[in-house]
């Protein structure tokens, strides 16, 4: 099980060239923009804007609907439940079941939304080195502790991805089968997820007692570490593309704020 959010961060595009602290300011503003519209009017814009960032990177499609398909089940119950539970007009109606329009449309902006931000996401941290990435976060002065654990949550998510591959394969070659649903795997599934959390515990302290016996947050490291990150302002082009997205983002908060409500 590998995330490997930066597979394709050595492809040459225009947004592979965009310097990554620039890009950062860009894309963040971009995605707060787009987590601040709740007219569905501005989701045709959202998809357009969305697919040519996609587009102009480059990243093979397999690879984003690979990276989606795990947070999709997260939304998916939301969205399923919203058209029975949310608004007061029904549009269709079966028993005591009735499919109402509010929570249609409401659907459709979460679910626009969610994979618009997900994608702009995955466009940001798979166009460069997710190492560039960090020191891109940390020069533009982002709290230490947020960076650190930015860093350090991608790299043990895949060691635990990958102890949770070989404990499944350890348990089908004792004879599990994890296709039937039975209380039997149900709890198979329960002390799996309990030894995964355990162990997950456990080398999370080992690792900061290792990190402290090696100077981690001293002031020294702090100010050696700071002195070796510097972002190129002469990168003309990068500042360019940034405004580019920075203006985008204000129009579509702009137009979210003039445009009727649907």
């Amino acid at each position: 099980m590998k995330f490997a959010l930066d597979q394709y961060a050595y492809l040459d595009s225009p947004l592979h060239r965009w310097q990554q602290g620039y890009k950062l300011v860009g894309l963040l503003s971009l995605i707060f923009a787009f987590a601040f519209v709740q007219n569905v009017w501005l989701l045709p814009i959202m998809i357009v804007i969305t697919g040519i960032l996609f587009t102009i990177s480059r990243i093979p499609f397999s690879f984003l609907i690979k990276r989606l398909r795990y947070p999709s089940w997260f939304i998916l119950a939301v969205v399923i439940l919203l058209p029975f539970v949310s608004g007061t007009e029904p549009i269709f109606q079966l028993g005591y079941f009735s499919i109402k329009e509010e929570g249609c449309w409401q659907a459709l902006l979460i679910s626009v939304r969610f994979f618009c931000i997900l994608t702009v996401s995955l466009i940001l941290f798979g166009t460069a080195p997710f190492l560039s990435s960090i020191k891109a976060m940390r020069a533009l002065g982002l709290p230490r502790v947020i960076v650190d654990m930015t860093l350090l949550s991608y790299r043990y998510l895949e060691e635990l991805g990958e102890t949770l591959t070989t404990m499944q394969r350890a348990m089908r070659l004792r004879g599990f089968q994890p296709h039937g649903f039975s209380r039997r795997n149900l709890e198979v599934f329960a002390q799996l997820t309990g030894s995964i959390l355990i162990r997950s515990y456990e080398r999370s302290l080992r690792i900061y007692q290792a990190m402290i016996l090696r100077g981690y947050g001293s002031q020294n490291n702090l100010k050696k570490k700071h002195s070796k990150i510097k972002i190129n302002q002469r990168d003309h082009k990068s500042l360019l593309a940034t405004l580019i997205t920075v203006i985008t983002g204000i129009l579509l908060i702009s137009l979210e704020l003039i445009l009727p409500s649907f």
